[in-house]
């Protein structure tokens, strides 16, 4: 798709924002606010460190979420709530039809890209999705099981390794609570004429004696499928994969498309006539859907026991589920690389013994080729099951001065992905051929003639850890302003990775769908320190490094450095330079090689033969994985301000400049053309191999390591709180902003279609006793036209919520998101197979929902 390859180079590979929030977790309906006044018994260690104190948090961008603030959004499942945040400044993939990542939802943090936000939960990996092996899966995310979510807006990689280019998002699961909570829910969107309902709901045990505790619960959230003719913008499509037929000269297609005479005429279809009643096409839209439904059922326990004063053993257990069921349009397929039908076949519309042969076409008997879509098959329907098991054992303790950590993990994570309705191309030339399967009336074809056609597809994916872990934190020299301290530690990780397709879609043999398997295995042995250095009283210093060694592709070296300076009580200010990598994925390491033949635009091979310089000439393509593959690599630096006033006010600024090098990004054939005709350096590992005239042979295409990108972007928040009419209004306005992003030094992009300037919320909140009444603003700022896409318009939201704390320790919540159901812009923006910016909006229109929560 373009907007796969587009964002591949720009979008997915520019930067975006994030918002600079603070936290106070002693005031139980407090937002976001300011680090500094972190309860250290509640944030015993903050996301982007390992040292346990509250100093080193302050000269850290991170912003934290509440509960409470999860609730308010009236999300019902974490992945959206993530996905809405201004730090998606660009939008990003959520489930969809017709996608081989149907099931997953991502984050993209500064518009890199999800390959470059590393998810966490409670502090370790999330773990690839095996539907992509490079990206986190957001919808695995229990929502029920969340207490807050910690968003690192600066490069983590010293800290937590590879991935954290952009930043770093933890979520961080409940374990404090005690009693029982019982909570259910569910929602209705007004836009799709049906479809998109949601569901929701929980039940959560905890229970805490004096040397142990226990908390485990159930959670589960799902949302209907959307169909796109029931969405009021869908248009009539036209596709050429209707039921045509061409003709052919010398072995080559004319592609002179003619409809099959009387195959167009089945009303209640998607077959549509076109062009003055020449061509045959299909409606896809009428068939397929837009929204993937996806249902998300978690089961997780966390238990504690104190074995001795001073030695802590924990455990953690979960078993994540996703399911997703989408529907797309019937396979469309032609003969073009196939063979064509004889001009004695009874479905050839030149042969005059025939029931399809029209006179009036005026050709004489000849080979065709078909071009159909497989409509009396039904829709293709995909049914994509994800699951996580998640355990972890950790033992702390303290021991000769020293605070101890040890731990292990294990994680499977699999996915299994069923396709239906899908043709087998072999079978499908052979019945076409006979007449079997007859192009005029394809209805009244016997069933055990599409028996004959169909094939189910399975394709199977795992992405497993297994990792072992330690650590010491101690304190190790005295200065004037306090005490040293340092965190040291090793940790070992094995990933095994798999991704599966069935033998049949794999050599081609399938029409509707394609597959290329690819799988691997890698050890990390990695080594960190972390130390806090108090210079004077107000002047804090800190340094951070890592190196990881990995088994496959080298070693890579992480550091971090950042000041924090205190004048005032009320005023601090934070700068940190970092130092990150990215290794290449698993999916590129380990990509099984195919071979193609296709056209491209090579001035040499097309003079060798004679013919136009501007030509497309054949070849021969091999996509692979390329062994010379190496670490990108990325400088984050950052300059920050706290300001407040008391409790009633404050400000937050961070200024950022980023800058990605040598870089992974797919090369196609004419990239590595075009780049040998301007002269620029050859592509470590890839190229094209040219015969002694000139004229390409073949092109080795695939990932590779090539150029830089460059961002320089604010993140601001600011906050208000005072009393009014007997309550507490509180107002909290964040906001990411990109000032300029560019790739390989070139023009700036910000503000092009897709790529907006600035993304904003504004929460405004009224307590007043027992009653809650919340209102948050969305704005996503407007984007320019250009050669590709026209201008789209700011775009503003509102969500209201209102809700009611029983006496008998209940919760009633009402409300509705997109208040005005404001529509996203319709063909405007960045604009592919959809009718709007499907990462960066949605057709969702008003969401009026209904939550109450039971605690005993």
């Amino acid at each position: 798709m373009r907007k796969n390859i587009l964002l591949g180079h720009i979008k997915n590979l520019l930067l975006g924002g994030l918002f600079v929030g603070t936290a106070n977790v002693a005031a139980a309906n407090t937002t976001v606010q300011n680090a500094i006044d972190i309860n250290p018994k509640a944030y015993s260690s903050m996301t982007g460190t390992r040292l346990k104190q509250t100093e080193v948090t302050t000269a850290l961008p991170v912003t934290i979420y509440t509960r409470e603030d999860i609730l308010r959004s009236g999300e019902s499942n974490a992945a959206d709530f993530i996905r809405n945040l201004p730090i998606n400044i660009f939008g990003s993939f959520r489930p969809q039809s017709g996608s081989s990542a149907q099931s997953i939802s991502i984050v993209s943090m500064k518009g890199l890209g999800s390959s470059r936000t590393l998810v966490l939960i409670d502090g370790r990996r999330l773990g690839k999705s095996p539907s992509t092996g490079s990206a986190d899966d957001l919808n695995l995310l229990p929502m029920a099981a969340i207490e807050r979510i910690e968003v690192l807006r600066d490069g983590g990689a010293a800290i937590y390794g590879a991935d954290a280019l952009s930043g770093v998002i933890n979520i961080i699961t409940r374990s404090e609570f005690q009693g029982v909570e019982i909570m259910l829910g569910g929602a209705e969107a007004s836009i799709p004429s049906q479809g998109g309902e949601r569901e929701e709901g929980s039940v959560i045990f905890g229970a805490r004696s004096d040397r142990s505790s226990l908390l485990a619960g159930v959670s589960w959230n799902d949302r209907e499928l959307i169909l796109n003719k029931d969405l009021p913008w869908t248009h009539q499509q036209f596709s050429i994969f209707g039921n045509n037929f061409t003709t052919l000269s010398g072995g080559f297609d004319n592609f002179d498309l003619t409809a099959i005479p009387g195959g167009c005429e089945f009303p209640e279809t998607g077959f549509n006539l076109s062009y003055s009643g020449q061509i045959c096409g299909y409606d896809f839209d009428s068939q397929a859907a837009d929204e993937a439904s996806i249902e998300n059922k978690s089961l997780f326990a966390k238990a504690s026991h104190q074995i001795t004063d001073v030695w802590q053993l924990s455990t953690q257990v979960a078993f994540r589920q996703t399911e997703s069921f989408g529907q797309y349009a019937p396979v469309p397929g032609n003969s073009v690389s196939g063979s064509p039908i004889s001009a004695n076949s009874p479905n050839n519309p030149t042969n005059p013994n025939s029931p399809l042969y029209d006179a009036s076409l005026g050709l004489s008997p000849q080979p065709v080729n078909w071009w159909h879509r497989f409509d009396a098959l039904g829709n293709r329907e995909t049914t994509v099951k994800n699951q996580q098991l998640d355990f972890t054992l950790m033992l702390d303790g303290h021991w000769s001065g020293v605070d101890w950590q040890y731990g292990v993990r294990h994680l499977d994570n699999r996915s299994a992905d069923v396709g239906r309705n899908y043709v087998i191309r072999s079978a499908a030339e052979q019945l076409i051929e006979s007449g079997d399967y007859n192009l005029a009336n394809p209805y009244a074809v016997s069933e055990a003639v599409l028996n004959a056609l169909r094939i189910t597809l399975y394709r199977e994916s795992k992405f497993d850890i297994n990792e072992y872990f330690m650590g010491a934190s101690f304190d190790w020299a005295d200065l004037p302003a306090g005490r040293i301290s340092t965190v040291i530690g090793a940790e070992y990780r094995k990933e095994k990775y798999l991704d599966q397709y069935d033998p049949q879609s794999e050599a081609g043999q399938v029409l509707g769908s394609a597959g290329n398997s690819a799988g691997s295995a890698r050890t990390v042995n990695a080594v960190y320190f972390e130390t806090l250095v108090p210079l004077f009283n107000q002047l804090d210093l800190r340094l951070a490094a890592r190196y990881d060694d990995y088994s496959i592709h080298g070693d890579d070296i992480n550091s971090h450095l950042s000041l924090r300076y205190q004048p005032l009580q009320n005023l601090s200010f934070r700068m940190g330079y970092s130092e990150n990598s990215r290794p290449p994925s698993m999916d590129l390491i380990s990509q099984q090689p195919t071979t193609t033949t296709l056209f491209a635009r090579d001035p040499q091979s097309c003079i060798y033969q004679g013919l136009d310089p501007g030509c497309s000439a054949p070849f021969e393509q091999v996509s692979f994985a390329n062994p010379e593959l190496t670490s990108e690599e990325s400088t984050h630096a950052y300059l920050g301000t706290t300001f407040h006033l008391k409790e009633w006010f404050e400000f937050n600024l961070d200024v950022y400049d980023l800058a990605v090098t040598n870089r992974i990004r797919a090369f196609t054939s004419q990239d590595i053309i075009n780049a040998g005709i301007s002269g620029e350096p050859n592509i470590p590992g890839l190229g094209c191999l040219r015969a002694p005239t000139g004229q390409i042979i073949r092109c080795l295409v695939g990932f590779g390591n090539s150029g830089r990108l460059d961002v320089l972007g604010a993140d601001v928040s600011m906050k208000f709180k005072y009393g009014l009419f007997g309550g507490d209004f509180s107002h909290q306005l964040q906001t990411s902003y990109i000032h300029k992003t560019s790739v390989d030094k070139g023009r700036n992009l910000i503000s092009n279609p897709g790529l907006p300037k600035a993304r904003a919320t504004m929460n405004n909140n009224y307590t007043h006793g027992n009653w809650q009444i919340n209102h948050l603003i969305n704005a996503i700022d407007q984007q320019q036209a250009d050669s590709l896409d026209s201008a789209a318009p700011t775009w503003v939201t509102h969500d209201v919520q209102f809700s009611y704390h029983t006496p008998w320790q209940g919760v009633f919540a009402v409300g509705a998101q997109n208040v005005g159901e404001k529509m996203p812009p319709i063909g405007q923006g960045f604009i592919t197979s959809r009718d709007y910016d499907f990462n960066l909006y949605n057709g969702f229109g008003r969401i009026v929902y209904a939550r109450y929560t039971q605690t005993f």
